[in-house]
């Protein structure tokens, strides 16, 4: 549905993006990080046939950007960074003229409209002009133009930045609940993202892919797959169980928060502490108040392989 081979952007003597390849498949959501700088705009802005690139492809269901741009772009919903629109216009208005540029017209024009506009909770703003919203609103008026012609592809671009937990939460549901017939790519720097709704992630650096696996399988590099971690139900128990903890053949680090009670037993070599964990508590008797097997950071593979 989305395939790229070798894109690459030049920006004088900048290269934003550097011979990125990458296919996604039908009902894939793909999620597309980086730290700031890294690229992933130009990308979807690329995919999107906003820019050209220097070299390299990308196609649309088939349509090649730059030889189709009319049919690869009817077959896309793009939602750009920073979610750009005519603020003289009115939410409602602004919408219309989405769907004439679209080429809705009748029943179709009419349903769709009354779709996005439910979907996204508009209706309450739908006179509104675009400039008197709230960055949260405008990102949803972004969200309703890129699914207004019900395209087989979504590239999101941030698309829940500057959103309230609530609103955050209905976005995320909306993405998951589209992501049975179609092809999302969501650009975001925000972890808790990937874990919400997509299947798979890239990560890129400097321009270039430097990991492509599911959400599970990034957290699985974490040093922190298969820890354990337990809160001490008594402060005085802290250093013996850290010593007990430290002494398990399994584990090659444990970490501690004394203020707060905690130990965190990093496994060597991913194995699994949890039996051990637990039979070292009861044999100790050491008091807990919880214990929990965790299974993996994302965000400390994320910083380990950007760095």
């Amino acid at each position: 549905m989305i395939k790229t081979e070798r894109l690459t952007r030049h920006y004088d003597t900048l290269t934003a993006v550097d011979g990125i390849s990458f296919e996604v498949r039908p009902g894939e959501v793909l999620g597309f990080l980086g730290p700031n700088g890294a690229g992933k705009t130009t990308t979807m802005r690329m995919i999107a046939g906003f820019i050209a690139p220097s070299s390299g492809s990308a196609s649309v269901c088939g349509h090649d950007i730059e030889r189709e741009p009319l049919a690869a772009k009817a077959a896309l919903g793009y939602l750009p960074e920073g979610a750009p629109s005519y603020g003289e216009m009115s939410v409602l208005g602004f919408l219309g003229f989405v769907a004439d540029l679209r080429g809705l017209e009748g029943a179709t024009r009419r349903t769709r409209l009354a779709h996005v506009i439910d979907r996204l909770a508009l209706g309450s703003v739908a006179e509104q002009t675009i400039d008197t919203l709230s960055k949260g609103f405008r990102r949803r008026v972004g969200i309703a133009q890129a699914i207004l012609h019900d395209p087989p592809v979504l590239v999101l671009d941030e698309p829940t930045d500057g959103l309230d937990p609530n609103q955050k939460h209905e976005v995320r549901s909306l993405i998951n609940e589209m992501a049975a017939d179609k092809t999302i790519v969501v650009s975001t720097h925000i972890l808790e993202e990937v874990d919400a709704v997509c299947t798979r992630a890239i990560i890129i650096a400097h321009g270039r892919i430097v990991a492509d696996d599911t959400p599970q399988g990034l957290a699985a590099r974490s040093r922190h797959h298969n820890a354990v971690s337990l809160r001490l139900a008594r402060a005085e128990q802290f250093a013996p169980a850290r010593a007990a903890l430290a002494a398990l053949p399994q584990v090659a680090e444990v970490e501690g928060d004394e203020a707060n009670r905690r130990l965190t037993a990093l496994p060597r070599n991913g194995a699994s502490l949890l039996a051990d964990v637990n039979a070292v508590a009861a044999r100790d008797g050491i008091a807990l108040d919880s214990l929990e097997l965790e299974p993996g950071r994302l965000d400390e593979v994320f910083r380990t392989i950007t760095a």
